[in-house]
């Protein structure tokens, strides 16, 4: 049976899902045609907001190949192409250019893996160690996507929160969203938001503050911010650093808001500027981010979690809000600012 279009985007019950699996798999295992034991999630249904209980994310396995798909051996595409699945279907926050595992850790093209939200579980190590795989993935990790709030201006392919519940008497620190590039540093490697961003002008001062300090990281730790180096399309003229620390990472878990300050202070760096501090209120950090805007040139802003909060729960805790201006300004702009000549921006005071 092939995809069917009433249940392609149709979310179904845990009952319907089971039941419409096993009609379109004809209560067979899909790769060997045994009874079917089990109604597997291709994607694990903790990544989903809504459990995943698409018939596109549903297969009919046996007991033997259901284990071989929860340890990965058994691969989402090899699945779904038994299955007869033409259609994927993955978590809104997963970005479709990439090939993910049963747990959503990304599978790169040379065989290694980069570590996904639900690497550090204990669920998801046993499971791996189990089959000797943990040695296959990187040391290294994609920053997540973030949304857009939903009064924020965004394109027709960035993703947008419903409302604005996750924020609701939470307390908050909303810092101004940067037009750079965003970089993340460990002890022994820089990269930009893609794993293997490589060499280009912009990146040469910020390579050589993360030579001086990256000796300070240990194994497990990193810190995320932006390349303020090179001009995009807002050009800086008061700058406090060509890098802006806006998060540090230890495994799998964001450092609280109060720790990042204290990291940026030991290192001698400098953080995003932050506008707004304490319970949250849209009406008051709109205010303050206007009030900013009055003095300085921004493209919108970020609200997070004031306390810490793991990679799993990463797109609960922080979204942005984009001005339709900068939309409107990148959308006349003509070529990737990479593919021009490097236009530094201008730190203050300089």
């Amino acid at each position: 049976m092939k995809d069917s279009i009433l249940h392609i985007d149709q979310l179904l019950t845990r009952d319907e899902f089971v039941k419409a699996a096993h009609a379109r798999d004809k209560n067979c295992c899909v790769i060997c045609k045994k009874p079917a034991e089990e109604v597997h999630h291709i994607i694990e249904r903790k990544l989903w907001d809504d459990s995943g209980y698409y018939l596109n994310n549903a297969a009919t396995l046996c007991g033997e190949h259901h284990l071989l798909a929860e340890q990965t051996i058994l691969t989402c595409d090899e699945i779904r192409q038994k299955a007869g699945i033409e259609i994927i279907l993955l978590p809104d926050h997963f970005e479709t250019e990439y090939k993910y595992d049963k747990w959503g850790n990304v599978l790169m093209p040379n065989g290694t893996r980069l570590k996904g939200e639900m690497f550090y579980t204990e669920q998801v190590q046993k499971i791996l160690a189990s089959v000797n795989l943990l040695n296959d993935f990187s040391k290294y990790i994609k920053y997540p996507r973030t949304y857009h709030l939903p009064h924020s201006h965004a394109s027709s392919d960035d993703k947008r929160l419903l409302d604005y519940s996750i924020f609701e008497n939470q307390h908050v620190v909303v810092t101004v969203k940067m037009d750079g590039e965003n970089t993340t540093m460990y002890n022994d490697y820089i990269h930009a938001r893609s794993i293997n961003s490589g060499d280009h002008a912009s990146r040469d001062w910020i390579k050589g503050l993360w030579g001086n300090i990256s000796y300070e990281l240990t194994d497990d730790q990193r810190l995320c911010g932006e390349n303020m180096y090179a001009k995009h399309t807002v050009e800086y003229n008061d700058l406090e650093s060509f890098f802006l620390l806006f998060s540090v990472w230890d495994r799998d878990t964001c450092l609280s808001w109060e720790e990042t300050e204290e990291y940026a202070f030991l290192l001698n760096l400098k953080t995003v500027p932050v506008i707004y501090k304490g319970l949250y209120d849209l009406e008051k950090i709109e205010q303050a981010f206007y009030k900013y805007s009055e003095d300085h040139k921004t493209e919108g802003y970020v609200i997070r979690h004031v306390g810490e909060f793991k990679y799993l729960n990463f797109k609960n805790c922080v979204a942005k809000y984009v001005k339709p201006e900068f939309l409107k300004k990148l959308k006349e702009q003509t070529g990737h600012w990479q593919t021009k000549a490097v236009i530094p921006n201008i730190l203050k005071n300089a």
